[in-house]
C-alpha cells in the first residue's frame, strides 16, 4: 500500500514539475515528456490496485476534510488516463513547441491532467468539487490562449455556460449526499427515504451527465473540441468525460442505496437517445474535429446504455447479469479512450500537414502519410465497431446484455431491452457509415488541395504515439478476456463471478476474439493473392459524360444525401440557391445547405440569450456606489427582521 502511494505522489509531483517547466520556452517539449512520466506512473499505480484488488490512502468520509485514495474502482479509471494521456503528451512535445501560447497552454495541459486525478481519488466533498471546477476551467484557459477571436470567446462561454449550469447537479447532488451521511454508505441515504433518493439520482444524471455530453446537455462539447488545441480534446473525449462518468458510476451504483428499476430505466433511455442522436448528426459533419466531438457523445451514450441495463439486471436480483454489463460499460470506457485519442490526435496531424481539417478539401493523405493515415484508418474502424478490433468487443458485449434482459425480463424491461438493442444496433450502422465517409474522404482518393498533394508524413513524436494506440486497438479487440474478469470484478453489490468470463454469456452465443481476428486475417491474405499484381492500364476518368474535374469530384454531402433526404422532417436540413442573372441571362448559380444542430439552434442557444438577458439586468445592481450598497444592505435586513417578527421564518 506505501509504495502503490509512493508512486502516484512521484507521478503527481512529476507533472507538476513539468508544468512548471513548460513555462520556460527553452523546456517545452522536455517538460511534456516529463509530463508523460509523471502520467505513466500515475497510470502504473491505477493497474496495480485494479489487478492487486487493494486501496491506499483514506477511504470515503461525509466530514469535510482534504483526503486522497485510490481503490480498484479508481485504479481502474487512473490506468485510462495514464493510458490516454502519456501517447497523447508525447505528441503534444512534437506538436506544441513553436506554435501560439506554447509555454502556458503546456503548464495549463499539467494543471489539467492532476485536477482530472484529483476528481478520481478525492475522498471528500470539498476536494473532488474542487478539482471538479479547476478540471472545467482549465480547458477554457487553454482554449483563449491559443483563440481568443469573437467566435473562440463565444464558444467558451458556451462551454462553461452551459457545463457551470449542469454542475449545479454535481453541488446539489453530493451535498445531499454528505448531510444524510451517505457518502461512501449507501445504507444511509435509503434510510431517508426515496424522495430524498430519486432527488439525488436526478441531480447526479443531471449534473454529471452534463459533462459527459449527454444528450440533450451536450451542446457545449461539439463547440470546444474544434477550436481547443489538438491534444486537449483528446484528452477531455478521452478522459475528462469518463471522470463525469465515475462520479455518475459511485452516486448510482453505490451511495443512493439498493438498485432501483426506474433509474437503471432511465439511464437506458438516456443512452439509447444519446447514442442514436450523437452518431445521426456525427454523420453530416464536414469539419473532422466536429465529427469526432460527435462520435464522443454517441460513445458516451453507449457506456451509459450498458450501466442503465446493470441497473435493471441489479434491481431483478440478477447479479451475474449486472456484473457483465457494468464491465462492458468499463470496458468501453477504456475503447474509447484508446481510439477517441488515438482519431483527436490524428485529426490534429493531419491538419498541421495540409492547414485544415474540412472533409471536402482533403484526400489522398494515405499515400502521403502512411503511418499516419494507417493509424487513422484503424481507429475509424475501431470506432465503426468492427472486428476484431476493440469498439466491437465492448458494444458487442452490450449488446449480449440488452438481448438477456429482453428474454428475461417483464413485458416493460423487454420493451425497454429491445429498444435499447435497436438503438445500439442502428447507431453502430451510422457510426461504420460516419467513418467510412470520414476514411474515405480524407484518407482516400486524390488530393483535393495543393496543399494535400504536399503533405508529407509528421515526425517521429507525431506518430509514433498514434502507431502505439493503433496496436492498442487491436490487442484490446483481440484479447479483451485478458481485462474482463477484474471489470467484473468491479461490480458494486454483486456477487463475484469469477475469472472464467470471456466475450460469451450464457443464452446469446459466443465470441471468440482471437479466431475472428484469425479468421479477417486470413480473408485480407486471400483477397491480396487473388489481386496478384495486376494493375489496370492509366485511363481517364468519366463523370456523366465528361471528364472528372475537382468540381464534380464525391462531396460528404453527395455521401450522406440520400439519408438526409429519409430523415428529412427530423434533420430539417437548410437550402439556399442564388442565381446569377446579367441581362435576363443565367450566368452562374451558388448552392449552400447543411443539417443545423437543432439542439443548439432550438434549445441551448435561447437558454443562452436569455440568461446574458438576465446577466446585464442583474449587473446594474454592481453601480459601483457605496452608498447604493449600504442601502440594499439595509432594506433586506429590515425586510429580513419584518419577516421574523411575522413568524414568517420560524
Amino acid at each position: 500500500m506505501e509504495m502503490l502511494g509512493t508512486i502516484g505522489a512521484a507521478g503527481a509531483a512529476a507533472l507538476a514539475v513539468g508544468g512548471l517547466g513548460a513555462l520556460r520556452r527553452s523546456l517545452v517539449a522536455p517538460a511534456l515528456l516529463l509530463q508523460a512520466g509523471g502520467a505513466a506512473l500515475i497510470g502504473v499505480a491505477g493497474a496495480w490496485s485494479l489487478f492487486s484488488g487493494t486501496s491506499a490512502g483514506g477511504s470515503f468520509r461525509n466530514a469535510i476534510a482534504p483526503a486522497l485514495g485510490v481503490d480498484p474502482l479508481t485504479g481502474f479509471f487512473l490506468l485510462v488516463l495514464g493510458v490516454v494521456t502519456v501517447p497523447t503528451l508525447v505528441w503534444a512535445s512534437g506538436a506544441l513547441p513553436g506554435t501560439r501560447g506554447a509555454r502556458p497552454i503546456g503548464a495549463l495541459t499539467a494543471l489539467f491532467v492532476l485536477s482530472l486525478c484529483g476528481v478520481l481519488t478525492a475522498r471528500d466533498v470539498g476536494g473532488f468539487l474542487a478539482c471538479w471546477e479547476l478540471m472545467t476551467l482549465v480547458p477554457a484557459a487553454a482554449i483563449l490562449v491559443q483563440a481568443s477571436d469573437r467566435s473562440a470567446r463565444r464558444d467558451v462561454f458556451a462551454y462553461v455556460a452551459t457545463t457551470h449550469l449542469g454542475g449545479v447537479g454535481v453541488w446539489l447532488a453530493l451535498i445531499a449526499l454528505q448531510q444524510a451521511g451517505a457518502i461512501g454508505n449507501g445504507a444511509a441515504l435509503a434510510q431517508r427515504g426515496t424522495g430524498l433518493q430519486a432527488f439525488v439520482a436526478i441531480a447526479a444524471l443531471v449534473g454529471f451527465g452534463t459533462k459527459a455530453g449527454l444528450m440533450p446537455a451536450h451542446a457545449w462539447l461539439p463547440r470546444a473540441h474544434p477550436i481547443a488545441p489538438s491534444h486537449f480534446p483528446a484528452i477531455a473525449s478521452g478522459m475528462m468525460v469518463k471522470v463525469a462518468l465515475y462520479g455518475l458510476i459511485r452516486i448510482c451504483f453505490e451511495w443512493i442505496g439498493a438498485p432501483r428499476l426506474w433509474l437503471g430505466l432511465l439511464l437506458l433511455a438516456v443512452g439509447a437517445f444519446s447514442a442514436l442522436g450523437g452518431s445521426l448528426y456525427q454523420l453530416f459533419q464536414r469539419d473532422l474535429k466536429r465529427l469526432l466531438a460527435f462520435g464522443t457523445i454517441e460513445n458516451v451514450g453507449i457506456i451509459v446504455l450498458a450501466l442503465g441495463t446493470s441497473l435493471v439486471f441489479a434491481a431483478q436480483g440478477q447479479a451475474r447479469w449486472a456484473a457483465l454489463a457494468f464491465a462492458a460499460a468499463l470496458l468501453h470506457v477504456l475503447n474509447h479512450g484508446v481510439f477517441k485519442s488515438l482519431l483527436f490526435l490524428g485529426a490534429g496531424s493531419i491538419e498541421r500537414a495540409t492547414g485544415g481539417r474540412d472533409l471536402d478539401r482533403l484526400g489522398g493523405l494515405l499515400r502521403r502519410m502512411p503511418w499516419t493515415g494507417a493509424a487513422v484508418l484503424v481507429g475509424c474502424l475501431s470506432i465503426a465497431g468492427l472486428p476484431p478490433l476493440n469498439g466491437f468487443a465492448s458494444e458487442w458485449l452490450t449488446l449480449q446484455s440488452l438481448i438477456h434482459a429482453a428474454s428475461a425480463g417483464g413485458t416493460g424491461i423487454a420493451l425497454a431491452a429491445l429498444g435499447g438493442a435497436a438503438a445500439l444496433a442502428m447507431t453502430a450502422a451510422l457510426a461504420a457509415f460516419s467513418f467510412v465517409k470520414a476514411a474515405g474522404m480524407a484518407l482516400l482518393g486524390p488530393p483535393r488541395r495543393p496543399e494535400c498533394a504536399a503533405a508529407v508524413e509528421q515526425p517521429l513524436a507525431l506518430r509514433a504515439p498514434l502507431v502505439a494506440l493503433a496496436g492498442a486497438c487491436l490487442g484490446l479487440g483481440i484479447a479483451p478476456g485478458l481485462l474482463l474478469p477484474e471489470l467484473v470484478e468491479l461490480a458494486p453489490g454483486t456477487e463475484r463471478v469469477g475469472r472464467t468470463v470471456g466475450l460469451s454469456a450464457p443464452g446469446t452465443g459466443g465470441l471468440h476474439a482471437p479466431a475472428v481476428a484469425a479468421l479477417v486475417l486470413g480473408l485480407a491474405v486471400v483477397l491480396l493473392l487473388a489481386r496478384g499484381r495486376r494493375v489496370a492500364a492509366p485511363a481517364p476518368v468519366w463523370a456523366s459524360g465528361q471528364r472528372l474535374v475537382p468540381e464534380l469530384r464525391w462531396t460528404s454531402a453527395g455521401f450522406t444525401k440520400t439519408l438526409r433526404l429519409i430523415l428529412e422532417a427530423v434533420l430539417r436540413p437548410t437550402r439556399e440557391i442564388v442565381l446569377r442573372r446579367e441581362g435576363g441571362v443565367l450566368v452562374g448559380a451558388s448552392y449552400t445547405g447543411g443539417v443545423p444542430h437543432l439542439f443548439d439552434t432550438v434549445l441551448a442557444t435561447p437558454i443562452r440569450h436569455t440568461l446574458t438577458a438576465a446577466a446585464l439586468v442583474a449587473r446594474r445592481v454592481q453601480s459601483g456606489s457605496l452608498r447604493g450598497y449600504v442601502a440594499t444592505l439595509i432594506a433586506l435586513v429590515a425586510l429580513a427582521l419584518v419577516l421574523a417578527r411575522s413568524g414568517a421564518l420560524s
